[in-house]
């Protein structure tokens, strides 16, 4: 009977450590990846030197539960990854994720040499094990701490840290066979990486692409999509891994593949692997806790702290700037993405594999990863914000996003139900503005349903359902989020090719005589731009407008400001500039008398 009860108080435990997993995900939106931290302790207390007294040893579980969580991290960071985003940062990302990590476990390497008395392979092992970013930890904390990154910036880090793991992956394995078996010559080592990076790409390709078929052919019960994906998830990485491939890189590249491609219960895919990346996390820091030695790691505990500060203030840095140079980023951007080099359960699922294998210092390697761990979540994750801000990358954002409802339409994939709650000072209801891709469906009020023509005028409270492209849904957020305040435009931002974007198109036509549609002539430049872009407006946006490109020159108030106009080559002679003067002063005129008012 005994061992009966002890089954069903790990039942108990586990359920328990589920439950403060689900729950904490609501603490996690306030306080991000330090929040980790809390089941590094528990795991601490309940282990063999804490109150707890739970003897854990099992390494292998421990790389498997690893192994599991990894996947499963990398497959959704490749399921939120848009192609069309990071196409432009592929080239430094890549850079970042290969060199950028060899660069940091070499300069991290002769400081764990003499500070931790182990020869050069031992010391660039420690530096590999520390050196890739942690994905979901990055992530979160930007996410949790209310970051909207410059697109460049935030497309990159996005990038880098989600393909940098099978890199540092393949390093430390390679280290840990040239340690436990001795030789190995360089072209013996590029073979084994070419060979895992052929075979994990034409898995994850494979593998991504049977998944997009199975999933828009096979008619799977409401509910089973989302258990599928991740199923189908570790199926690629084990094959990839049985194969010799890296299934690291297969799974983050089918998922790429996957979430860049119409398929049905899209949105419940990602809310599920949503929900068990943060659990997997959960898992590896309370399995780290359990695993570490409070009375060993005082034997370690100053050199392991001068590992981390030297990595995250010389090693990463260096790399940063060295992998960066070739593009154009400025000295902000570079510091920034330097600083935003965090590590989490990647750290720990590293450091397991020496142990695993049985080398000597195998835990040696663990504790200076545990360190780490701590001292980056600690150091980097409570001053992201504050760094972003200073170093002026991120973007002013609403304060809060709108809950949105998204519905899979049965019999189609190019369009979805997408849903909000009209606030009174949301862009929709305060301007009537809704994208020219989307189409009001629905009105719910005081629990009646009602078509967008019955429902007129829209009143606040209303909930609005609009037909919207999966891919484009969350650009609907900025119409229904409370309006930031808007600021007149600087005067000297204005000048003879650049106008205010609160004149309207009307206005533009009587001079220049491009073709408006009647009912487009009240709208306002910035109305227009809010209409036709697929994305929130950005600083360099263009947009036709019969023969002339309206550019957006500034933004304020998550709005178009300051709009330029490009005129047609043949018509920029002295007769088009005398033609923008008249322009120019009756806008001026216009603008003066609606300031009078």
């Amino acid at each position: 009977m005994a061992s009966l009860d002890s089954v069903s108080i790990a039942i108990l435990l586990g359920a328990v450590l589920v439950m403060a997993g689900i729950l904490s995900s609501l603490l996690a939106l306030r306080f991000g990846a330090p929040l980790l931290l809390v089941f590094l302790l528990i795991g601490v207390l309940a282990g063999e030197s804490g109150p707890g007294h739970l003897l854990f040893d099992d390494l292998r579980t421990t790389y498997l539960v690893g192994s599991v969580a990894l996947a499963l991290i990398l497959f959704d960071g490749g399921l939120r990854t848009r192609f069309q985003s990071i196409r432009a940062v592929l080239a430094p990302s890549m850079v970042l994720a290969t060199i950028g990590v060899l660069l940091t476990a070499l300069i991290t390497a002769p400081v764990a040499k003499y500070a931790l008395d182990l020869n050069w392979t031992e010391a660039l092992l420690v530096g590999a094990v520390v050196a890739s970013t942690d994905a979901a930890a990055v992530f979160l904390l930007v996410h949790a701490q209310g970051l909207r990154l410059r697109p460049r910036v935030g497309a990159t880090l996005e990038a880098e840290s989600g393909t940098n793991d099978p890199f540092a992956v393949f390093l430390t394995l390679m280290l840990v066979e040239l340690i436990s078996v001795g030789g190995g010559s360089i072209m013996h080592v590029m073979l084994e990486l070419s060979r895992e990076a052929v075979l994990g790409t034409v898995a994850g390709v494979i593998g991504g692409r049977l998944v997009v078929l199975a999933l828009n052919r096979v008619a799977l019960p409401q509910g089973l999509h989302a258990p599928f994906v991740a199923t189908a998830a570790l199926v690629i990485f084990g094959a990839a891994q049985i194969a010799h491939g890296s299934g690291f890189l297969a799974v983050y590249l089918a998922g790429i593949i996957i979430g860049n491609r119409p398929t049905r219960a899209h949105n419940s895919v990602v809310a599920f692997l949503d929900a068990a990346t943060w659990l997997a996390q959960i898992v590896m820091f309370v399995l780290l806790g359990l695993l570490v030695s409070p009375q060993r790691l005082v034997v370690s505990i100053f050199p392991a702290v001068l590992v981390a500060l030297v990595l995250m203030l010389v090693a990463r840095p260096l790399a940063v700037f060295l992998c960066l140079a070739p593009f154009r980023f400025n000295w902000r951007e570079k510091i920034f993405i330097a600083w935003t080099g965090l590590r989490g359960a990647v750290a720990i699922f590293l450091a397991s594999i020496p142990m695993l294998v049985g080398l000597s210092k195998a835990y040696l390697y663990f504790d200076v990863a545990f360190v780490v761990v701590i001292i980056s979540l600690l150091l980097q994750g409570w001053t992201l914000a504050t760094a972003a801000r200073r170093l002026h990358v991120a973007l002013p954002r609403a304060d809060r996003v709108p809950r949105r409802v998204e519905l899979d339409l049965p019999g189609q994939l190019e369009q979805q139900l997408v849903g909000y709650s009209v606030r009174p000072k949301s862009l929709y209801f305060r301007r009537g503005l809704i994208p020219s891709w989307s189409k009001p469906t629905l009105v719910i009020r005081d629990q009646r349903i009602l078509s967008p023509a019955e429902a007129e005028p829209i009143l606040p409270g209303d909930y609005i359902y609009l037909l919207a492209p999966p891919e484009k849904a969350e650009s609907l957020d900025r119409f229904f989020v409370d309006m930031l305040p808007s600021s007149t435009p600087d005067p000297h931002l204005l000048g003879d090719f650049t106008v205010s974007g609160e004149h309207t198109l009307g206005e533009l036509a009587e001079i220049y005589g491009v073709a408006v549609a009647e009912e487009q002539s009240p709208q306002t430049l910035a109305d227009y731009f809010d209409i036709h872009l697929d994305h929130a407006p950005k600083e360099g946006a263009t947009l036709e407008l019969d023969t002339i490109v309206l550019v957006a020159r500034n933004i304020s108030g998550g709005r178009v400001n300051v709009v330029g106009l490009r005129l047609p080559e043949e018509e920029e002679d002295v007769a088009a500039v005398t033609r923008l003067g008249l322009l120019k002063r009756k806008l001026a005129e216009l603008w003066s008398s609606v300031a009078g008012i």
